[in-house]
């Protein structure tokens, strides 16, 4: 019996379990895919499109709500992912990308040290604060993989989807913890670039009337 195909939607995001990514549909192999996904209440699959073609793990997702329907067909959806899967083979016999994948979860039993999970936390924190004024989810602590809810705030690509892949929660707390203080002395950077650009090395007028 051939394995289901599960739809894929290569994009340039790297989803995680149980959090959400707002999406733009508007070609039309896509405008089918997730209004089946829509009929069917199925899940499809979320992978990174990178310059080599796409990435071999992925997250599925499922449409949690339609924001805005367009007369056109296009769409703007809100999903959540929900579990992880790496690729098999692919599937062309559609408009849109399929693929054989396998799931998998965590190996891991143990649960991370409280300390570790602080530190992540605290650099969580730490990132939100330096992002501004932009709506940051609080994560939510009960979650056995609260790694995934800390870095969503991560725009680093090859950093989640190393994260993705990873099977042990204490590993990902602690690339999170290893990570984020040069990530953080990045962003402090670029918001002092972005601070002082308007100015565009003049200064301000001081002592001006």
């Amino acid at each position: 019996m051939q394995p289901e195909m599960l739809p894929l939607f290569p994009l340039g995001v790297v989803l995680f379990p149980r959090t959400q990514i707002p999406l733009h549909i508007f070609e039309d192999r896509y405008k089918e895919m997730i209004g089946e996904a829509l009929r069917n209440k199925t899940e499809f699959g979320v992978v990174l499109a990178a310059d080599r073609g796409i990435v071999g793990t992925g997250c599925t997702a499922v449409v949690e709500k339609v924001t805005q329907a367009y007369p056109d067909g296009r769409m703007d959806i809100v999903v959540m992912g929900v579990r992880r899967f790496e690729i098999r083979d692919l599937d062309t016999e559609k408009a849109y990308l399929r693929g054989s994948v396998d799931f998998f979860n965590d190996e891991e039993t143990d649960e991370p040290g409280e300390d570790l999970r602080e530190r992540a936390l605290q650099g969580y924190g730490e990132l939100k604060e330096v992002l501004g004024p932009e709506p940051a989810p609080d994560p939510k602590l009960e979650d056995p993989q609260l790694s995934f809810q800390l870095a969503q705030l991560v725009p680093d690509l090859e950093f989640r989807q190393k994260m993705l892949g990873l099977r042990s929660e204490s590993e990902r707390l602690r690339q999170l913890v290893e990570f984020l203080p040069a990530h953080l002395e990045q962003q402090r950077h670029a918001g002092h670039v972005r601070a002082v650009a308007p100015w565009n090395g003049r200064g301000p007028a001081l002592g001006a009337s």
